[in-house]
């Protein structure tokens, strides 16, 4: 399974969160109000039977918890949970948010039967939360937490563009000019050392993970109201007590480069 590290508050959230009722497995679903592409938010809970005790008094177990939007559109639901799999474990058959939280809680019941002593307890959490939407575009926020063993969880923050018009996802490629590519960079990095407070010359090989000091744009976007936004994750570039980098390149700097009729030209 692929790993990045947990954010703070994720780690306070799942503390709150953890001290439920074991064994224990519910769908609920809420409802959202959407201009374009209609859907709702539904969601399923699987619990462990394994009762451990983490502390004196304090009682917890295991927990897989998936919360994902159901379009009515078929297409986009069966995409995002193929890319959720893909993630966990690529290339993996049986596809449904109930097999995969049910999978991890296996992993750890498989665990627990040779680690009967163990004060250790696993959760893992996963959320896709629809971020902007246009009629031809759909942009997500897919968050992956989990902790299964060793110092600290982990989380990783993806994005997802989809076009529910042609049910295909959009790519980076897709948006900008091939020729344009290193100026989209070179935009990019201007925006960074001016969000770094970096001069146009200072290195960034010493205090960032840019490998050999080289900028690179991660390919981690979606497309929002302000502009092209690119996330790096914990570890891309800083430590982990840094968290994540956002960088917005504008609308007004795309205009140039962005490939005519799609949607990054529809926003300009």
């Amino acid at each position: 399974m692929k790993r990045i590290i947990l954010f703070f508050g994720i780690a306070l959230l799942f503390t709150a969160c953890r001290n439920e009722k074991a064994n224990e497995q519910s769908s609920s679903t809420e409802q959202t109000v959407s201009d374009t592409l209609a859907y709702s938010y539904d969601s399923v809970k699987v619990y462990s039977k394994n009762i451990i005790k983490s502390k004196p008094n304090l009682v917890d177990t295991t927990k897989a918890t998936i919360t994902y939007p159901v379009f009515k559109n078929d297409s986009l639901n069966n995409y995002l949970v193929r890319k959720v799999t893909d993630y966990i474990a690529e290339n993996e058959q049986q596809i449904s948010y109930e097999y995969l939280a049910n999978s991890f809680v296996k992993g750890y019941d498989d665990f627990f039967a040779t680690n009967k002593d163990t004060f250790q307890s696993w959760f893992l959490m996963i959320k896709i939360s629809v971020l902007n939407q246009k009629k031809d575009y759909v942009a997500l926020q897919y968050l992956h937490s989990d902790y299964s063993g060793g110092a600290h969880p982990n989380t990783n923050f993806a994005y997802i563009n989809y076009n529910p018009k042609t049910n295909q996802p959009i790519t980076l490629d897709s948006l900008i000019e091939a020729n344009q590519k290193q100026v989209l960079t070179t935009l990019g990095e201007s925006i960074f050392r001016k969000n770094e407070k970096l001069s146009p010359t200072a290195s960034l090989e010493n205090d960032y993970f840019f490998e050999k000091g080289k900028f690179y744009l991660p390919d981690n976007f979606y497309i929002s109201d302000k502009g092209l936004v690119f996330l790096y994750n914990p570890y891309d570039i800083k430590p982990y007590v840094s968290g994540t980098t956002e960088l917005i390149i504008p609308f007004a700097d795309l205009k140039k480069i962005a490939k005519p009729n799609t949607i990054l030209s529809s926003f300009n």
